[in-house]
């Protein structure tokens, strides 16, 4: 279903990008590479690393089409802070539980057209390294028939990002669901497609810190 991109928005998301951005890009500066990369209408599912909290912020400030997040049932239990995600478009997932209500909330997101935000790691990593993807991104692409745009925040200096220090946020090339060689539907499947992923965000940080170092 083809629906106009403010129509996609949500009110708070749309007074905050449309207000707010110098607030966030001087606090959060990024160095944005190949937005293209993420198409411009249509249904999508945007994976990406997770080294911090704000990287939502980095990822919704590189583009100019909401990403709707797939977050850790725990931020919603936070009083202050679960009225705001939620009215950033953010909806909450049981980790580990198979949660149904995450997933048909997913599905809905691609049918209408928009973009989902998948961190593939599942959780944050405590030193910059990467860790094993979980198969969750895959699976929904598979059965939504979206593609899934890799993406990766990559700090300009150090390991960690920092607030006032510049990231890199890069988006490869969409992968195909025919790309993802999911055939059967079977764990293997998943977890081959999954590693896919990862090894193109991984891609994604090698070039970047090669202009690091350039």
């Amino acid at each position: 279903m083809e629906i106009g991109e403010r129509m996609k928005r949500t009110p708070l998301y749309s007074f905050l990008r449309t207000f707010m951005p110098w607030f966030f890009r001087s606090l959060m500066p990024i160095l944005v590479r190949n937005a293209e990369n993420l198409p411009k209408d249509g249904k999508a599912i945007l994976c990406c690393n997770h080294m911090s909290m704000t990287d939502p912020l980095r990822l919704a400030y590189s583009q100019k089409r909401q990403i709707y997040f797939m977050a850790k049932e725990e931020l919603f239990h936070i009083r202050f802070l679960a009225p705001i995600i939620k009215s950033l478009g953010a909806f909450p997932v049981s980790r580990g539980k198979g949660d149904k209500t995450a997933i048909y909330t997913a599905k809905d997101i691609l049918d209408t057209g928009r973009i989902l935000g998948i961190f593939i790691e599942g959780t944050r990593t405590r030193d910059g390294n990467f860790l094993h993807p979980k198969s969750g991104a895959v699976m929904l692409a598979h059965n939504c028939h979206a593609p899934i745009v890799p993406c990766c925040i990559t700090p300009k200096k150090g390991r960690m990002p920092r607030l006032f220090h510049p990231c890199y946020v890069s988006f490869g090339a969409p992968i195909s669901e025919e790309e993802l060689g999911i055939k059967n539907g079977t764990p293997s499947e998943f977890r081959n497609a999954s590693k896919l992923v990862m090894a193109r965000i991984a891609e994604l940080r090698e070039a970047d810190l090669g202009n690091s170092r350039g």
